[in-house]
């Protein structure tokens, strides 16, 4: 496990960016694995630069992103389909029939799964980590054989969640999600982390005991997990 810690926020997700630049370089037809959330949003920014300047072509990557809300259309404003298309998406050159998301097939997961086998498998999945643990929306208790599967949220998420909305009673309170198994299949995982609120999860998950209390724990037994946090995150893994 590779591990950097970053002076904050901003040059956290240049380091980020970089890397999964280098990647696509290194592979044109990449197959990319996305997270949503407040944190990769500077990351996604960059990358987007650097297709503007030329740097980089996402003609041929294809995407798979972690989770989506269920009981919101994919054209709603809080959908991870239109979160995607506001902050990356839509800045670059990605041909959207090359993205995809768990609830593409309704409740038909295991053609969410087919689909990333017929792919080749996810060559760099992108992951954040909840103040409960949870990657994707593997809540505490997930097991870690799960595969993409609809999942209940839970609250400390919900909680979490509603700053995006106007109202905690909008948060959906159910979600389709990558499952741990789906994850730990990535060929590379990159786990990016900010601001003093995830220290402790942080702590948890990369220096505790491997448990389902704590789903991203299990990133101790990937054999090639790169983690990018600021100072604040990386805070208790320095000492």
């Amino acid at each position: 496990m590779q591990i950097y810690i970053e002076e904050n926020y901003e040059k956290m997700s240049q380091k980020a960016a970089e890397i999964i630049a280098e990647k696509i370089k290194s592979n044109p037809a990449l197959i990319l694995g996305l997270a949503t959330g407040s944190t990769p949003i500077r990351t996604y920014e960059i990358l987007a630069e650097k297709y503007k300047k030329g740097e980089l072509d996402f003609s041929r990557i294809k995407t798979f992103n972690l989770d989506d809300y269920l009981g919101l259309d994919f054209n709603d404003p809080q959908s991870y389909h239109q979160f995607m298309r506001k902050n990356f998406f839509s800045k670059i050159n990605i041909d959207l029939k090359n993205a995809f998301f768990p609830n593409d097939f309704g409740s038909d997961y295991e053609k969410y799964e087919n689909k990333i086998k017929e792919s080749g498998g996810i060559d760099l999945q992108v992951v954040g980590i909840g103040r409960n643990g949870h990657i994707g929306f593997n809540e505490p208790g997930s097991a870690f054989d799960f595969y993409t599967r609809e999942v209940e949220l839970d609250e400390t998420t919900i909680k979490d969640n509603s700053r995006f909305f106007d109202d905690i009673s909008q948060v959906p309170k159910r979600a389709a999600t990558m499952g741990i198994a789906t994850i730990m299949n990535a060929k590379q995982i990159l786990l990016l982390a900010n601001g003093e609120n995830k220290k402790e999860i942080i702590y948890q998950a990369l220096k505790g005991p491997i448990t389902e209390k704590v789903p991203a724990s299990i990133l101790q037994k990937h054999q090639n997990v790169i983690v990018v946090l600021d100072n604040e995150a990386g805070e208790k893994i320095k000492t």
